[in-house]
């Protein structure tokens, strides 16, 4: 816990590892958060994690040498990572889960997988009673809205109740048991990306920024809401520092060449690339640098359930960069004509699935080697 800060409330030390850029991007970044509820964590309902937690003292018993963070940690682990849109800020708004990814680390947690949801994915809502919904087949980005909702409190969304319905609806979907997950708002992104230094990464096309000017000052609304005015930062394709505001606002663009798939790709590009940095500067384990991210989070992230994320975090600090894969699985559009519905994944994006669940990801990604994200 962390101390002297004069909050009542327990505070938890979330992942710097697998988990660096929890929510938007999230593989990784130690943050501190509350619990949902301020609850103790919940374990997983399969029997592969332990939280690591000693148990009560027994009188009279001598006392053993106490195992390090994450000793009861073997894997498989799949991580749900969320990034909501900024809005979430304005009284009222319902949180939209504006990018879904997906992390799996196997059993022996010698390497990882991390895959995007496309936020307009047509998928099975199930019912969610605590909401007062019924369930649906609709966009994957509602399930995150239909959960928030709290009876009798219409201004009041809640962001982890939303959660709670996105990650039921995200393992009906994957058929992959979430053990812990994460959900963090646009605007506490870039202060992650900043209190790590930045972030250097491979911008693989030309990407004009919708939003913000070169100086990192937002676009102003253009008259009659038809979009935006002024100058536009772009980001020239080539190897780039990246600072927090650049780094959120590149992950942001959709409207180019390869739409919310290139989005998607790009997000998975710039996770990567934060997670190098933090397992190559070993990070995940230096307690002290790790308060810093925290102090600048503060209370933007929610972390969802599971084993404590610090012992997550260290157990997988030792992971090699280079075993960290990134998989793009193809969509298409549905519906007829211009009667657009959503999006679903091509036969070869929902094998890998099957594949993956089945443990045998590397053998079907040699055998589709398009699947895999170039970093």
């Amino acid at each position: 816990m962390a101390q002297g800060t004069g909050r009542k409330r327990p505070r938890w030390l979330l992942g710097l590892a697998v988990l660096a850029a929890l929510a938007l991007l999230g593989v990784g970044a130690l943050v501190t958060t509350r619990l949902v509820g301020d609850e103790e964590p919940r374990r997983p309902s399969g029997p592969t994690v332990a939280t690591g937690t000693p148990g009560p003292a027994t009188p009279g018993a001598t006392a053993s040498p106490t195992a390090p963070p994450g000793a009861g940690i073997t894997g498989p682990l799949n991580l749900l990572l969320v990034g909501v849109d900024t809005r979430v800020s304005v009284p009222g708004w319902e949180p939209h889960g504006d990018a879904v990814l997906v992390v799996h680390v196997p059993k022996g947690l010698d390497r990882a997988y991390l895959f995007s949801l496309p936020r307009d994915l047509l998928v099975d809502i199930p019912a969610f009673p605590k909401a007062g919904y019924r369930g649906g087949k609709t966009k994957l980005t509602h399930a995150m809205s239909y959960g928030s909702r709290v009876p009798g409190k219409p201004r009041q969304p809640s962001t982890a109740q939303g959660y709670e319905l996105l990650r039921s609806t995200v393992s009906g979907y994957t058929g992959l048991r979430i053990d812990a997950g994460a959900v963090l708002t646009f605007n506490s992104f870039d202060k992650l990306v900043d209190q790590l230094g930045g972030v250097d990464l491979y911008v693989d096309q030309r990407v004009v920024s919708l939003h913000r000017r070169p100086d990192g000052r937002h676009r102003e609304p253009a008259p009659g809401g038809g979009g935006y005015v002024g100058p536009q930062m772009v980001y020239e394709k080539g190897e780039r520092h990246l600072t927090g505001w650049q780094a959120l606002d590149y992950a942001r663009q959709r409207y180019l060449t390869g739409g919310d798939y290139a989005r998607q790709r790009h997000q998975q590009q710039l996770v990567k690339a934060l997670a190098t940095k933090i397992l190559d500067e070993n990070l995940a384990r230096q307690p002290e640098r790790v308060q810093q991210v925290v102090d600048a989070l503060g209370e933007t992230l929610v972390y969802a359930g599971g084993p404590r994320v610090v012992d997550v975090a260290y157990a997988l600090g030792g992971l090699p960069p280079d075993r960290f894969v990134l998989v793009g699985l193809p969509g298409e559009g549905v519906g007829r004509g211009s009667a657009y519905r959503g999006e679903q994944l091509k036969p070869t994006g929902r094998k890998f699935l099957t594949e993956l669940r089945a443990g045998r990801a590397d053998a079907y990604l040699a055998a589709h080697p398009e699947l895999r994200v170039k970093d």
